[in-house]
């Protein structure tokens, strides 16, 4: 019996200590879980801490940079300088910026040179024409000047603004046959006024075509986009007088340089293209003989030897036209 008893101990006791054995495993399993997640709380606590700090410090700084370096406003455009230019005999006065007139190399060089008064911004042009300074002035600031070219989209030509034809008489040269020109012009019930071609020329003391003497100034500022304008308007006007022509085709030869033949041109084919009108006036004439004058120094010669030279080669091309002509088989 006693041996039972003792054998009962030693059970129960074999059988308590796995049972408290596993109750110390757990409890010593629940510390260590415990454990590592307080670790890794505390480790993101620090981590959001040390964001939150340093969003505090940027939102801190932020505002102390914007308030030291602030933000830059856009540099004001100055304007620049009005010159002030006197025109003709009279001293007609004319203002424009310093940078319009600068697109001319020829302003350009008066500007920077002795010509403008420092002080005042005043430039004087003593020789030149006002009308005219007042067309090269609008052409600078607009890219045209009056009358303005203006293209009819219904017959595809070419016209001047406020143009109708001039009727033509014994004494006057269609410088282009009319080809829109005499239909009326929108915005009204009545058909615009004319557009006078010719412009006075007090240095002469005459009337000359407009355009050319544009075409002339435009050479003399350096001008070659106002040129091609002029020489375009040129052809688009209609009864033009003899004299005038000749008086105008004198004053181109006159102003405009041996390399320059453009205008020139002009003036030789629209002359052997009115040579009919040109031989009854008796205009002709009366210029070629004041050719030979000692004083006259308007370009008279070189532009009637050169007429001489047109008619020559225009006259050689219709031979040899006409020889080809006969040569050729004709055909039914």
């Amino acid at each position: 019996m006693f041996k039972r008893s003792l054998r009962s101990r030693d059970a129960g006791t074999s059988q308590r200590e796995p049972a408290q054995t596993t109750t110390g495993m757990d409890s010593q399993h629940k510390v260590d879980k415990s454990t590592r997640l307080m670790k890794k709380n505390s480790k993101r606590s620090i981590q959001k801490l040390s964001k939150s700090l340093a969003g505090e410090n940027s939102s801190r700084i932020q505002p102390q940079s914007t308030q030291a370096k602030p933000a830059e406003k856009p540099a004001a455009i100055t304007p620049s300088p009005i010159v002030t230019i006197m025109v003709g005999p009279d001293g007609r006065l004319f203002a424009a910026h310093e940078n319009i007139l600068c697109q001319s190399p020829l302003f350009e060089r008066m500007l920077r040179g002795k010509y403008l008064n420092a002080q005042s911004k005043r430039m004087l042009l003593e020789d030149e024409e006002p009308e005219i300074f007042s067309a090269i002035l609008e052409y600078l600031y607009k890219g045209d000047y009056y009358p303005r070219l203006l293209h009819n989209q219904q017959q595809d030509s070419w016209e001047l603004e406020d143009s109708l034809s001039i009727p033509a008489n014994r004494n006057a040269a269609p410088l282009t046959p009319p080809t829109g020109n005499n239909s009326p012009q929108p915005g009204g019930g009545r058909a615009s006024p004319s557009v006078e071609p010719t412009v006075y020329v007090s240095s002469l003391d005459q009337y000359l075509l407009r355009d050319t003497v544009v075409y002339c100034a435009a050479e003399r500022y350096g001008l070659e986009e106002l040129k091609r304008l002029a020489l375009r308007k040129q052809g688009l006007h209609t009864g033009v007088e003899v004299g005038t022509v000749l008086r105008s085709a004198q004053y181109c030869y006159a102003h405009t340089p041996d390399s320059d033949s453009r205008l020139r041109a002009h003036y030789l084919a629209l002359i052997i293209r009115c040579r009919k009108t040109f031989k009854r006036s008796g205009t002709m004439q009366a210029e070629m003989e004041k050719c030979g004058s000692s004083n006259n120094n308007n370009g008279s010669g070189k532009l009637f030897f050169d007429l001489f030279v047109a008619m020559c080669n225009h006259l050689d091309d219709v031979i040899d036209a006409s020889k080809n002509a006969m040569q050729t088989p004709k055909t039914i």
